[in-house]
């Protein structure tokens, strides 16, 4: 190498060995190299995140790239590019001095150009007899050069990881579905094992989920979501071999005629106890609560079909079904839920459960919220139709939520 192919930089700027090594690197450019100066700019934005960049840098890399006179970058030729701050920072989309010089530092840390400081730190060229520019000062472009290749092959990679990204959360997605749905049958249909245990692993779980994750979080995930997917799907195989699960029919038809009501409790296993009136300091209301029409219950509260038996609710049933699923999902205990259906009835009950979905958003605690309704039922003082028709009033028939 010649030493004159390193430079340090004018004033208090400091000199790393990093600037010195990259700067080093350009001498090893291939002879009579090119590389069009606009698809490296593109292929540096697509992989900013790798580069540890931000917009504004590369807005400041746009303008610098504005300022050399040709599309293309060629070894051999004068990649020096002098602008004032002043002009820079009027292609750079009027940026401030102080922001323009903190990027440009930036930059030069990325390695994606080098300075070339004159003696008094000026910018500026000096050309020959012939007109040509024979020693430039200000900033080389030659790092962009070098790294072409670099450049294009991180961006491939990057716009590869979002592909997987989408790919591996789509199947997350549709893996933690399948497994939410596998878990509630079993609980709806009293299937043998211990299932509570079970969907406290899978709500475990679900609580890891971050708000922006990354390849290597949702690919852990998927793993650990397929795998609690599997031993559920072995236990319902096991369950089914043994005639455990066509034995629940009896069980579930016998529930049916000891009921109260004209539909069947859809409660998990730990909560399926007589719902007998249990005591209580405050006298349950005897007047019961009035039952609204399922269509109207589903315009206000759409929300909850996405819950139901096969993506759809046609039926009461179904409705308490999908509330059972919601009741988990929002992380309300078996015994509020029940204690809910105790006071409310049963269909009023998944109502409100519905209810307390759509506007999950603005409640902090949906357990808390639902023994509140509870006790509010219990003392006569609570009654569902202001709130379906508040959620259908502002919710323009289920188009819009609640504000």
């Amino acid at each position: 190498m010649q030493l004159g192919s390193v430079t340090t930089p004018f004033g208090r700027r400091p000199m790393t060995l990093a600037h010195v090594r990259r700067q080093v690197a350009l001498a090893d450019i291939k002879p009579g190299k090119t590389a069009d100066k606009w698809k490296i700019l593109r292929d540096a934005s697509a992989s900013m995140s790798m580069l540890g960049i931000q917009s504004n840098s590369l807005a400041v890399l746009d303008a610098l790239l504005s300022f050399h006179p040709e599309t293309e970058l060629r070894e051999g030729a004068n990649l020096i590019v002098f602008p004032s701050n002043i002009q820079l920072a009027l292609r750079a989309h009027g940026m401030a001095g102080a922001t323009l010089r903190r990027h440009l530092a930036v930059l030069v840390d990325a390695g994606l150009i080098a300075r070339k400081d004159s003696a008094n730190g000026k910018r500026y060229a000096r050309k020959g007899s012939s007109g040509t520019i024979e020693t430039a000062f200000g900033f080389d472009l030659s790092p962009l050069l070098a790294r072409a290749e670099e450049l294009a092959i991180s961006a491939q990679q990057v716009v590869a990881d979002r592909v997987a990204l989408k790919a591996a959360r789509e199947n997350l997605t549709i893996c933690r579905r399948d497994t939410r749905k596998l878990i509630s049958a079993a609980l709806a249909e009293s299937a043998d094992g211990d299932w509570l245990a079970i969907e406290a692993m899978y709500i475990t779980l679900v609580e890891k989920f971050p708000a922006s994750p990354t390849l290597e979080t949702v690919t852990y995930l998927l793993d650990k979501m397929r795998r609690l997917q599997e031993e559920v799907l072995k236990r319902l195989t096991f369950n089914e071999k043994s005639g455990n699960l066509s034995s629940n029919d009896g069980h579930i038809e016998q529930h049916i005629q000891n009921s109260h009501t004209n539909y069947p409790t859809e409660f998990e296993p730990s909560a399926r106890a007589d719902l007998a009136p249990k005591s209580s300091n405050v006298p349950l209301h005897t007047k019961p609560m009035k039952n609204f029409p399922l269509g109207l219950v589903l315009r206000a509260c759409p929300a909850i079909l996405d819950y139901g038996p096969g993506g759809d609710i046609g039926n009461w049933r179904d409705l308490m079904s999908a509330a059972v699923v919601v009741r988990s999902v929002l992380g309300v205990s078996p015994a509020a839920y029940q204690d809910a259906c105790m006071a409310m009835g049963q269909e009023n009950a998944a109502v409100a459960m519905a209810a307390i979905l759509e506007r999950a958003s603005l409640i902090k605690s949906a357990g808390g919220y639902l023994r509140d309704l509870t006790r509010r039922a219990e003392r006569g003082e609570f009654s569902l139709g202001p709130m379906v028709m508040a959620l259908l009033r502002y919710g323009g028939d289920g188009d819009k939520r609640l504000g």
